[in-house]
């Protein structure tokens, strides 16, 4: 059964740092692109990053560049989303998403971020 399950979210704040792990199963997680797609209260999907498979690619929004350090490990299937800098404007329940194909195909559940002093 393919699966992503996140964790790490929670109050952060402004200026602060979160980790956001992402762990996979299910499938060859070495073989894929990984995506951190994220989704603020009341607002649409929002892509933040990309990473190839073997970690060395990495892209990221304008929103969080520079602040966010996208990776993974390859050995434990596990994605991270590194956020520091964090801005009240990052609130937004966060996804990792699976790309096959150029197509997102398996979400996880996601994980809330609050950021607010």
């Amino acid at each position: 059964q393919v699966q992503l399950v996140e964790a790490g979210g929670g109050l952060g704040q402004p200026g602060g740092s979160l980790r956001l792990p992402c762990a996979a199963s299910g499938f060859t997680f070495s073989s894929h692109w990984m995506h951190l797609v994220r989704q603020a209260p009341g607002k649409g999907l929002e892509w933040v990053s990309a990473l190839d498979p073997g970690g060395d690619k990495t892209y990221y929004s304008d929103s969080v560049k520079g602040r966010f350090t996208i990776s993974r490990d390859n050995a434990e299937n596990t994605l991270y989303l590194q956020m520091n800098s964090l801005k009240p404007e990052d609130t937004a329940l966060h996804y990792c998403a699976r790309d096959s194909w150029n197509a997102m195909d398996c979400w996880g559940k996601g994980t809330l971020v609050t950021v607010s002093s």
